[in-house]
């Protein structure tokens, strides 16, 4: 039976499991049911699955012949989120919810091993199957750090997330960078409190912190060229405890993100940047500052040679190559740590569809996917897995 009848014919199997684990949503390191669940699944098409760092799930299918290793990835983790949408599978679990396509990529990852444990012998290698936890929170170098990629070692690695900006039944892929390096940061700014009715008694973080946020666009705007997307968002202000007194400091914590790497030796250093800023306004205000900044992921890079293998087999499975786009998005994206150690892909599997209301962006409350592309997502890891070891 040919991948896409196999999908096809499995599809009620995989919404079942993608709805069982959208009504229990779990954060990340946290996924002990959904990885218990993996676990059962795995051993029932065969394979020998492992736990890494918790909650993580390893199996190996070993093909009938010698080869290379493919590594196949889904995340499991879910968001602090309470969902709003009025469906039969709702969150069961309060303050929690998939709102990001996670339940889906584990739904589809099971499906994909359950075929391809059927073809093993058209395998002329290995296919490490790998259920990740906590990828919302960078938890990729956390596995890999305890083994994740080792026993065997892959030499190449897939993935494919649910995209709500992508039409339903498209596939987005390119070369380069497809999802942008994050750094989290942290600016406190220290002046000295005092009354609202004498301000000239006091230093005033408030003030400061304001010019900070406004000239901080000068350098995704000025220093920065346009054609290297820059996005510097501060989404959160705390600061004062009532409305007639100058407190002594405020916090402010956002995020860049870029589609570069960004880091000390290049040449655009946007953290460099912010903490002069920030220090060169607190000067002129009479303030200091203490600034942290934290990188969470590195930009995805995808291979110049994956991204052909994987526009050749989303061709083949959409069966019109005006279905296969390019996109790239200011998201972040732990599948970095994968990417910067071996050649892969990662492509963007279309869910948007307003009739359906699955356009909602990744991490509304709303959040919902289009499920009838999902058999899509099974026959792109399958059918690529077949396609890397044919072309070795």
């Amino acid at each position: 039976m040919a991948v896409k009848d196999q999908a096809a014919a499995l599809k009620d199997e995989l919404i079942e499991l993608r709805r069982d684990f959208h009504m229990h949503p779990e954060l990340g390191f946290e996924e002990y049911r959904t990885a218990d669940k993996v676990e059962q699944y795995l051993k029932g098409i065969g394979l020998t699955p492992e736990r890494v760092a918790k909650t993580g799930v390893i199996a190996t299918l070993e093909g009938a012949r010698p080869g290379p290793t493919l590594l196949l990835r889904a995340d499991m983790d879910a968001l602090p989120i309470q969902e709003e949408n009025d469906v039969p599978y709702k969150s069961q679990n309060d303050g929690c919810m998939h709102a990001c396509g996670h339940d889906a990529h584990t739904a589809m990852l099971l499906i994909a091993a359950k075929i391809l444990t059927g073809l093993q012998e058209q395998i002329a290698g290995k296919i490490k199957f790998l259920f990740q936890p906590n990828e919302e929170v960078a938890g990729a170098e956390i596995l890999i750090e305890q083994g994740a990629l080792k026993d065997p070692e892959p030499d190449a690695a897939m993935a494919i997330h649910i995209w709500t900006p992508v039409k339903s039944g498209l596939i987005g892929v390119q070369a380069g960078a497809v999802m942008a390096t994050m750094d989290v940061f942290k600016i406190t700014v220290k002046g000295k409190g005092g009354h609202t009715g004498y301000p000239e008694s006091a230093v005033d973080p408030i003030v400061a912190a304001a010019d900070i946020i406004q000239t901080t666009q000068r350098i995704q705007t000025r220093e920065i060229s346009l054609m290297k997307p820059t996005v510097i968002m501060f989404g959160k202000i705390q600061g004062g405890s009532k409305n007639n007194i100058i407190p002594d400091d405020v916090v402010l914590e956002g995020t860049m993100r870029y589609l570069y790497e960004g880091g000390p030796e290049s040449e655009e250093n946007p953290p460099k940047r912010l903490r002069h800023i920030a220090e060169g306004v607190c000067a002129t205000h009479g303030c200091t500052c203490e600034v942290e900044i934290e990188r969470e992921n590195t930009a995805v890079i995808n291979n110049p040679a994956m991204v052909q293998l994987a526009r050749e087999t989303a061709k083949e499975i959409l069966g019109d190559e005006n279905r296969v786009v390019a996109h790239a998005s200011m998201a972040g994206e732990d599948f970095a740590a994968y990417a910067s150690r071996v050649p892969a892909v990662f492509a963007f599997l279309g869910t948007g569809n307003p009739a359906k209301e699955t356009d909602y962006p990744h991490h509304n409350p709303r959040f919902n996917i289009d499920e009838d592309v999902m058999p899509l997502g099974v026959e792109f890891f399958v059918e690529g897995a077949l396609k890397y070891f044919s072309n070795q």
